[in-house]
């Protein structure tokens, strides 16, 4: 199954071009990889109205069906990637943010300090990942394995109940 993809990395230095975007291509290619789509990338400043916007926007379009931000999830003042994703969700999907953030905390305590969070928006999935090259990486891994099934849920397809029917011992 295709899989279309947005990609927000959420950068005032980035977006301003004091600094090369890392985390947005490394997504890029991880998505690449497994078969599916990138329809859409974009390097935005950490500014709610902008982060509200351009969700809401890929969202209702029906060119994605998943969207992936990196950056601004921290503590810092500007970080408000949570907030502009948050402000636009229809649904919240609290397990993928807790998933992510425990499987971090195998690696580093400062995953605790991450504010990701994931939600559903008409039928598009958003997810909030790290800025870092390597957390935004390392938690794509983590979501990958049930990112089909959740967009065959969202579409309503017959075939997404496969995935919830007891296996026969």
């Amino acid at each position: 199954m295709d899989i279309r993809f947005g990609v927000v990395t959420v950068s005032d230095r980035s977006a301003s071009g004091e600094r090369v975007d890392a985390s947005g291509p490394i997504l890029v290619d991880a998505i690449r990889i497994q078969g599916w789509s990138v329809n859409k990338v974009v390097i935005i400043p950490d500014d709610l109205e902008r982060i509200k916007a351009t969700l809401a926007t890929w969202a209702d379009s029906d060119q994605v069906d998943v969207i992936l931000t990196t950056g601004g999830t921290g503590f810092a003042p500007r970080d408000v990637t949570p907030e502009g994703t948050q402000a636009i969700l229809e649904r919240l999907v609290p397990g993928i943010p807790e998933v992510m953030r425990a499987e971090s905390l195998k690696i580093t305590p400062h995953a605790m300090l991450s504010r990701m969070t994931a939600g559903i928006r008409k039928n598009t999935l958003i997810i909030n990942l790290p800025g870092s090259p390597k957390a935004a990486l390392e938690n794509f891994h983590v979501i990958k394995p049930v990112l089909e099934h959740a967009v065959k849920l969202l579409k309503d397809d017959p075939g997404s109940e496969q995935g919830h029917l007891a296996t026969k011992q």
